[in-house]
This record gives structure tokens, sequence and C-alpha cells, in this order.
């Protein structure tokens, strides 16, 4: 499966969102994804596993839990792939820093440029 597959789906992403903050467990992974998208408890251990067979994510048993974490080797693949499309948007972003440095210096100053 493509990167951008597994990430295409919001449940994925969400728990990639999950897991950046560190490491969890199976069972409040699924607790939080059961509440929010209203789907089964093996659906959810589906998505992780969809994770772990891709790469995204590393999964180690403590005991009886099994503990996941953010495998960032294919985040930076994609990460990679972007740096092509970045020049688009980091010129306008620039763009977006001059006017608001602007509009802050008008307000300071009480004038216009016009």
């Amino acid at each position: 499966m493509h990167a951008f597959d597994v990430l295409g789906d919001p449940v994925r992403r969400r728990i990639l969102e999950l897991l950046a903050g560190g490491e969890r467990a199976a069972g409040e992974i699924s607790a939080v994804v059961q509440e929010e998208f209203g789907i089964s408890q093996p659906g959810v251990s589906q998505h992780l596993r969809v994770l772990r067979e891709n790469g995204f994510t590393a999964v180690r048993p403590v005991g009886t839990r099994r503990l996941y974490s953010v495998d960032p080797a294919p985040l930076r693949e994609i990460d990679q792939w972007l740096e092509r499309y970045r020049g688009f948007w980091s010129q306008r972003l620039d763009a977006l820093d001059t006017e608001i440095a602007r509009g802050k210096r008008e307000r300071r100053t009480g004038r216009t440029d016009e």
C-alpha cells in the first residue's frame, strides 16, 4: 500500500496524531477512536494493523498490553516527496509574513503607505 493510501484514511491519520504525543496502549487508542468515529474495536485493530504493516507504527508487548508508537521512516519519505512542492506554498507564506509585518507597522505608526 502506498503511503498516501495509508494516510488517506481519517481514522489512520487520527491514530498517528494520537501517537505523535508519545507511545500509547492499543486499548487507549481504541477508546479514543471508537468515541470519535463510532467504529468497533475490531475496526480500530484493523487500522492499527494497516499502520503497523506499512511501517508507520511500531508495537511492543508489555505483559498483556500492546504499546504503539510512530515509526518516522515513512513520514520522512513523504516529507522528501513533498519537498519538490514546497516552493509553491513557501513563496506565498513569505508574502504573507511581509503583509503581516506591514500591518503591524501601520498599526504602530497609525498610518498607511497608500
